[in-house]
């Protein structure tokens, strides 16, 4: 239930004109999250007979693959939808993996997102002393913060009310369908669509006293069957990690790096945005903020790059890491132990 009421709030993070201005950078992230799937195909087929033995119900390297794709490609949602399904088939390796894969992927792609983002800025700095680059526009702090809501349920209490009839809602309609319409698809398709209509506010959770101990909650799920883990457990699963990483991100590279640029996009840009699938929001916030102070020079100079790298950086999280991942996630977590 909780994760349900953390789907529709990501559901509230971004707008529909949002999707429209940045649609190209929308599609360099499906793309991306396709292209982990399939690089850890190409991996499993390679090294398939090596996936860890000594575990009891483990099927074969196709559950790594789907677990890695959900790990590498989203956050905490995808991992827990990864860790159900594994788990109910008694697949302790499988479930534990998307989250060795959780702690380390931001290790991994903070740094090299940094670097190729100061090279995009200053490439940008470029742009922007040449005239090619103008400055972003202010943006109103206060627009969109409207609900159409009484007052009455603008308080936690309230908020909490409408958002958990959202998730038995969503709930009903992946019973009536047989699991076809899965429970978070649907949640994260209701969520956008009631801050859309002003229903609810975007980032609907923030504020009301209760998100912070959601998020616990969640953060307890994904790593309770760790408390059943040997070392030797993990030194099993090192090869299987090492392999998710360098097929992961070769997969990143080529398929963001291709897409962007056949969009009008920068090869260094289009591999940023695919780089979000390893962290999401805030890193791509914190991210792009560095590389644009790092780079200009002037005020004006720092709002032009950081106005042009951030918008896609946020719509590429929220691309990867939530809308693609999950409903990715949830249609290939059926083929674990199958």
């Amino acid at each position: 239930m909780v994760v349900g009421f953390i789907i529709v709030h990501l559901g509230t993070l971004i707008s529909i004109d949002d999707f429209r201005r940045q649609w190209r950078t929308l599609i360099v992230g499906i793309v991306t999250v396709l292209g982990i799937g399939v690089a850890l195909l190409a991996a499993a087929a390679l090294f398939g007979d090596r996936a860890p033995g000594g575990y009891e119900g483990v099927a074969s390297a196709l559950d790594f693959v789907i677990a890695g794709t959900g790990a590498l490609s989203g956050g905490t949602i995808s991992v827990l939808i990864v860790q159900e399904a594994a788990l109910g088939y008694g697949l302790t390796a499988v479930a534990i993996f998307p989250v060795l894969i959780a702690a380390l992927q931001g290790l991994v792609g903070f740094p090299l997102t940094s670097v190729i983002l100061r090279r995009e800025a200053q490439r940008l700095k470029q742009e922007y002393r040449a005239g090619d680059l103008r400055p972003a526009a202010a943006v109103d702090a206060r627009a969109e913060t409207a609900t159409r809501l009484p007052a009455a349920l603008r308080t936690t209490a309230g908020t909490l009310l409408v958002i958990g009839l959202v998730v038995l809602v969503s709930i009903g309609v992946n019973d009536l369908t047989d699991g076809v319409l899965n429970t978070f698809v649907v949640a994260l398709l209701l969520g956008i669509t009631l801050r859309a209509t002003g229903v609810l506010k975007p980032s609907t959770l923030a504020g009301i006293d209760a998100l912070g101990l959601m998020m616990i909650s969640i953060l307890i799920l994904v790593f309770a069957p760790l408390a059943g883990v040997s070392p030797a457990d993990v030194r099993a699963l090192a090869l299987p990690l090492l392999l998710a990483f360098v097929f992961g991100l070769a997969g990143i590279a080529l398929f963001a790096g291709v897409t962007g640029k056949l969009l009008g996009y920068s090869v260094p840009m289009s591999i940023g945005i695919g780089l979000t699938a390893l962290y999401g929001f805030p890193g791509t916030l914190i991210l792009s903020q560095e590389a644009a102070r790092g780079a200009g020079e002037t005020p004006q100079e720092v709002a032009a790059i950081e106005g042009d790298i951030l918008p896609k950086m946020i719509v590429a999280g929220f691309s990867t890491v939530t809308i693609t991942s999950v409903v990715v996630t949830s249609m290939i977590a059926g083929g674990i132990g199958r």
